[in-house]
């Protein structure tokens, strides 16, 4: 069994983002600029900005968090965004999910520059991606694309299971597997009986919030397993989706959480950051 190590993978990233930045730079004054949308108090979305700030710090981007009361108007966030998306300094909008009850949420992420969109949430981008076209794409499983390709893990032809259909990771990683020209099978939680599908998995990519959901006897041997899913056990501790002690006994390659999958989010953001500053650095040529 051997890790796929993504906590290394982002350094490398990284290293190379701020390496692109030093470019950006000298050639046109440029600095991608990053903004965040981080409405009320949650913990979790909280140390997700937090790091996403360090991150930016650490490649040289210039980076902004707005930070809104649980309470705010749905008006109030709409006219922040409009702002954004008019900033010239501004290269990417990120729209720290989940956002609270009484926004709409889809008519936020829809007022997003699809130029800025580096979270690849907007229908444009998700069309794009779909379609097999370049844009923006969610950086969670893109990073698992990169993580995949880091370890020259081909999908072509492998038989995949998606477990968990969200707009955020199920269905990106769906398409993006499809583009790559892999077999993709999507499980959700009206699946009737997970394991029948798991067992057939060359590939399995969970990501559904359930502690030790993919168990040993629910994957074939020297199966690759793509661990997706961030929760706490009972003492505190950071899992994922999969029962990592028994299931690594038996296959060949897994993402450990955390240090898998999480640290390529960040430095896919990074990516897509830097990707849409240049492109605006060539407009402004």
């Amino acid at each position: 069994m051997q890790i796929l190590d993504g906590k290394k993978l982002s350094k490398k990233i990284e290293t190379h983002v701020a390496n692109e930045v030093k470019i950006l730079k000298e050639r046109c004054g440029c600095t991608p600029g990053l903004a965040v949308v981080l409405v009320g108090q949650d913990p979790a979305s909280a140390a997700y900005v937090k790091m996403k700030k360090k991150a930016c710090d650490r490649v040289g981007f210039y980076s902004v968090t707005h930070e809104m009361p649980e309470n705010i108007s749905q008006e109030t966030i709409e006219s922040t965004i409009s702002m954004m998306n008019t900033n010239k300094s501004i290269d990417g909008i990120l729209i720290q999910l989940p956002l609270p009850s009484q926004i709409d949420t889809t008519k936020i992420l829809e007022l997003v520059n699809p130029a800025k969109d580096v979270d690849g949430f907007h229908p444009f981008n998700v069309g794009r991606l779909t379609t097999g076209l370049d844009g923006f794409v969610p950086c969670t499983p893109l990073g698992v694309m990169e993580l995949l390709a880091q370890y020259k893990i081909d999908v072509k032809g492998k038989n995949c299971v998606v477990v968990g259909a969200s707009n955020i990771v199920g269905k990106p990683m769906a398409s993006l597997l499809l583009n790559a020209d892999a077999t993709v099978e999507i499980c959700h939680i009206f699946t009737d009986d997970l394991k029948k599908h798991t067992l057939n998995a060359d590939i399995i990519f969970v990501g559904v919030g359930v502690i030790n959901l993919i168990k040993e006897d629910m994957i074939k041997k020297d199966a690759i397993i793509i661990d997706i899913g961030i929760n706490r056990d009972d003492d505190g501790k950071l899992v994922g989706d999969v029962d990592y002690a028994n299931v690594s006994e038996k296959c060949s390659y897994i993402t450990p959480v955390p240090g898998g999958v999480g640290p390529m989010t960040i430095s896919m953001l990074l990516q897509n950051t830097l990707k849409a500053a240049q492109m605006n650095a060539k407009e402004k040529q």
